[in-house]
């Protein structure tokens, strides 16, 4: 049972789709044909219900038979059931394919729509999805369920010379014309590998790739390709030490695609990932990968450049690519089961990035996270059923219970979990153990901890002290955090504890030098430890400013942790470049808590809401919906 999704998979699920889509961008449409190959798996099965969201839908049949079909009352969150009548009652292990002509709404909330000034080349238009976590319903009639993984072959024709991209194998591309005589574009797709319906995605846009490994390719407008060739050369190392962990990578193909600033979240599809364009500056890239050849398994192995110059940001693609294995080929059975697919990618991407930087930074990245827990605990209300592991969505939107609670509070279990049962040579065969059980499949809480005690059955009574409920139902912070190394740590809660205490007379006995032997995710540390404290004055603010010049940093994680300490110590000179960094990109880490600082503080909150109601139509309408929320407007 899927509380998020009208269908019924256990009558009749979907194994395979084909697609047959035309991208109109005139119109800012998709329109044409799916087949949908359904195993029944019931007798007597006479109807067939889909989720839809703001779909036309033209005509249902089955072969040459047209079938009734009917819309059912729109939901204010999940859209609406697509109610289909069979011709006659089907039964188990009858075959089962149903095509649909239809077409999406323009204001599809899978589909972000950008015109040819939004783009780098300001010549042709662009477009794509994002369908993560109940979104496909609007591109697709489908079981919008990640409980129901699908193959799929698609076609996809556009307007020459746009270049089509889907998470899929391409077979071919053919050009030609339209019924109106124009040039098009055709491509066709194949994913050989069951996904579930999130994990579909499209991208339409005048795009050039260049290899960038034996498996790899990097896609983006071809103002930035040469660049971007550089900024993604080692890839492969990434993969390569995620199959050493957990498997081999089953996909084939693996390409990374440098998208607009207004993209939402990263998130790694199936044969490739979007990756978001903040993380160099204004460059549009992410960073550059320099590798070292050296003896010693420590942070040197690894220098990570971005365009700012920091070393901080390796772990994103690290996350990624860890969702090839947790997230897409084993996969969360609803959203309440989030953690799954994140608190193990999270887990995953720190043992890739330990791999390459060693384990005490492993131990540093995850404590420093530990406030990004704390942060969403205490948004969402410490009481609130949103910080369960474990949550209940009768009737609730998964956008709103999103937060870095499966991420931080799942990857604190298991990480929890590792200490407790002998370390990570004793708990990563449980990993593997887990991938090679549940791949190709979706997986639900109760079926991973039956999985772990029967990998465990030696060690039952070690894992009988767990408190099971309190882990999966108790909301608020864990109770049991690991005892993490402190050596990366130390200086960064000194030097923090220091300028909270400090008084106006005690600023000259800082000096810049300080931070020389930092790394950005020591100073993203620091800032952050500031975070939980009491708020800066403004004086300390630009103190800290004369002697640091963090509004300078090309970070985007250091720049905002140091607007929302300025913005917290009511710092004028904050409110414009925070405004600034949320127009220039569309994170939700960094656009919804901006948002909501800017919001609360009466000084800027009118700017805030011009700020959003300017910009709202270029914004993706996951982050639109959130941030009107948030704003309370």
């Amino acid at each position: 049972y899927d509380p998020t999704s009208f269908c019924d998979p256990t009558a009749a699920k979907i194994q395979h789709i084909n697609i047959d889509w035309t991208v109109d961008f005139e119109k800012k449409i998709v329109y044409g044909t799916v087949e949908l190959s359904f195993n029944v798996l019931q007798d007597g099965v006479s109807s067939i219900t889909l989720d839809s969201k703001d779909l036309t839908i033209k005509k249902v049949s089955y072969g040459e038979t047209v079938l009734i079909h009917n819309l059912g009352d729109k939901h204010k969150v999940f859209g609406s059931p697509l109610e289909i009548t069979l011709s006659a009652p089907f039964n188990k292990g009858d075959d089962l394919v149903i095509a649909i002509e239809y077409e999406t709404s323009s204001n599809a909330s899978a589909l972000q729509w950008l015109d040819a000034q939004q783009t780098a080349g300001k010549k042709h238009p662009y477009m794509f999805s994002q369908c993560q976590a109940i979104h496909a319903r609007s591109l697709l009639p489908c079981q919008d369920s990640p409980s129901v993984k699908a193959t799929y072959t698609s076609k996809v024709t556009v307007e020459a010379p746009l270049v089509a991209l889907m998470s899929a194998i391409q077979c071919w591309e053919k050009t030609g014309k339209s019924d109106k005589g124009e040039m098009v574009k055709t491509y066709k797709f194949d994913q050989k590998v069951p996904t579930p319906s999130y994990l579909i995605a499209i991208v339409v846009g005048l795009l050039e790739s260049r290899d960038i490994g034996p498996r790899s390719k990097v896609w983006s407008e071809k103002e930035f390709i040469e660049r971007a060739k550089d900024e993604f050369a080692e890839t492969e190392k990434m993969l390569a030490a995620g199959e050493e962990l957990v498997g081999p990578y089953v996909w084939g193909q693996y390409d990374l695609l440098v998208l607009p600033p207004s993209f939402v979240w990263g998130y790694g599809k199936p044969m490739f990932d979007f990756c978001y364009p903040n993380f160099a500056g204004k460059c549009g890239l992410i960073y550059t990968l320099i590798w070292k050849s050296d003896r010693h398994n420590n942070i040197d192995d690894l220098q990570i450049m971005s365009a700012a110059g920091d070393r901080s940001l390796a772990n994103v693609i690290a996350h990624e690519i860890a969702h090839s294995w947790t997230g897409n080929l084993v996969t969360n059975h609803t959203w309440e089961d989030f953690w799954l697919n994140e608190g193990h990618t999270v887990f995953l991407e720190r043992k890739i990035m330990s791999k390459l930087q060693g384990e005490k930074t492993r131990h540093f990245q995850a404590q420093s996270v530990l406030k990004d827990l704390l942060d969403s605990i205490d948004t969402f209300g410490e009481d609130s059923p949103y910080t369960k592991l474990v949550i209940k969505l009768e009737d609730v939107d998964p956008d709103d219970s999103f937060s870095s609670v499966p991420y931080e509070k799942g990857h604190t279990l298991l990480f929890f979990l590792e200490e407790l049962l002998g370390g990570p040579s004793v708990f990563e065969p449980f990993l593997l153990s887990y991938i090679n059980k549940f791949k190709y499949q979706s997986v639900s809480t109760a079926q991973w901890k039956d999985h772990l005690y029967e990998f465990f059955v030696d060690k039952k009574s070690v894992l009988d002290t767990v408190d099971w409920n309190d882990w999966f139902n108790s909301p608020g912070m864990p109770k049991n955090i690991p005892k993490y190394d402190q050596t990366l740590s130390k200086e960064c809660t000194a030097l923090a504890d220091k300028w909270a205490k400090a008084s106006p007379e005690d600023f000259s006995k800082f000096k810049a030098k300080e931070l020389d032997h930092f790394n950005s995710w020591q100073k993203m540390e620091f800032l952050g430890q500031l975070l939980l404290k009491d708020p800066l004055t403004k004086e300390k603010i630009s103190a800290m400013e004369k002697l640091y010049g963090f509004s300078d940093s090309g970070n985007s994680e250091i720049k905002f942790r140091w607007l929302r300490l300025g913005l917290r110590a009511k710092a004028t000179s904050m409110i414009k470049p925070a405004l600034d960094m949320v127009v220039e990109q569309g994170r939700l880490k960094f656009t919804r808590p901006l948002y909501r600082d800017l919001g609360t503080w009466e000084e800027s909150r009118n700017q805030a809401i011009e700020c959003f109601m300017k910009h709202k139509p270029c914004m993706h309408s996951t982050t639109a919906g959130l941030i009107k929320k948030d704003l309370k407007i």
